[in-house]
């Protein structure tokens, strides 16, 4: 390649061309990392050491996991704002079921710990199942669905508790579900990598996958093709529940008690994860696959920005920017998916 022909393939409208390309196939996540990456690592030594990025992808399990969930939601058109709930009804029912069974039985720790997470995990998945039946069966919006259980799930949650944590949980749970490691990677991780592989089997294999698009893309095409909507509905909202449940178990583990305020700022960073990575607000589009590295987008934002020592509230102002940009972005590259097919 001569030198001209070189300057010609790196010119201002070449990058430009190649970068819009780039956007309208990838979206904005790719362009975010790399900005992310350049600008913390710059501010801070210790960003890209494998021990704080072993950190990052440690601290991002439960938002990718609950992210997961909310991606379901939001492939169908529609969001939950009760993850949050979720997470915080799961953490007080489990932490108080394994509590008491552990003092009842102190010999039986994993009839203890197996009763706690069954009965925490279907505590948590109970929310889903009123959601789903409101948005499916009544028609109640999303929004107004999701966010009334908010308000019943959180308290409910301050009602078994009245607001202190809950202790007395058997120590071998924390010991392995939170801070167990294997092969020096920490156990969460394996269970958000097992639900990944799940998901992805069942989103990409499965009819019912297919239908969840489907809802999503067109309600009413999908209807007279003679799926049934309400079932897919209902059911996206259980499974958006269910894995929100489960990381409220992983998250107990971590903290070693039950906790009625934890998980306030999931809907938010869930739903921020999903658009950065792509799914589309209007439902029917999006990839698991990026939803996880829109968790760990999020986690490595955070991350940064506690290196370079940027305080906590500053630190909702950037998420909330974040997920404003994202939206934004989403936007534009409809708009430029739109000229090209014209």
């Amino acid at each position: 390649m001569t030198d001209q022909n070189q300057s010609s393939f790196l010119s201002p409208g070449r990058l430009a061309e190649m970068s819009k390309r780039l956007f309208v196939k990838l979206g904005i996540l790719p362009f975010l990392l790399v900005i992310a990456v350049i600008v913390f690592a710059s501010m801070s030594d210790n960003f890209l050491t494998g021990r704080n990025l072993m950190n990052v992808l440690r601290q991002s399990v439960y938002l990718m996991i609950v992210s997961m969930g909310q991606m379901l939601a939001l492939l169908t058109g529609g969001f939950d704002l009760s993850v949050g709930t979720t997470l915080a009804l799961t953490s007080v029912v489990g932490a108080l079921v394994m509590a008491s069974v552990y003092a009842a039985m102190p010999d039986a720790i994993w009839l203890a710990i197996a009763l706690g997470c069954i009965a925490g995990v279907a505590a948590g998945t109970l929310i889903g199942v009123c959601n789903g039946i409101g948005v499916a069966f009544f028609g109640v919006s999303p929004f107004m669905m999701s966010l009334g259980m908010t308000s019943v799930g959180f308290g409910v949650a301050l009602f078994l508790t009245g607001g202190t944590p809950v202790y007395g949980m058997p120590q071998a749970f924390g010991d392995i579900f939170g801070f167990g490691t294997l092969f020096g990677i920490h156990s969460p991780i394996y269970v958000a990598a097992i639900i990944a592989v799940l998901l992805f089997v069942f989103l990409y294999r499965t009819r019912f996958g297919r239908y969840i698009y489907a809802v999503g893309g067109n309600l009413k095409a999908a209807q007279l093709s003679g799926i049934n909507t309400r079932s897919t509905l209902l059911w996206t909202y259980v499974l958006c529940a269910a894995l929100a449940a489960v990381a409220g178990m992983l998250l107990t583990a971590r903290l070693d008690t039950g906790e009625a305020n934890i998980g306030a700022s999931m809907p938010l960073q869930s739903i921020a994860a999903c658009v950065i990575a792509g799914v589309s607000l209007r439902g029917g589009v999006g990839r698991m696959e990026n939803v996880v590295l829109g968790a760990l987008f999020i986690g490595l934002v955070q991350n940064g920005m506690n290196l370079a020592r940027i305080e906590s509230y500053l630190q909702t102002v950037v998420l909330g920017g974040l997920l404003i940009l994202a939206v934004i972005a989403d936007q534009i590259r409809l708009r430029y998916v739109a000229s090209l097919k014209d």
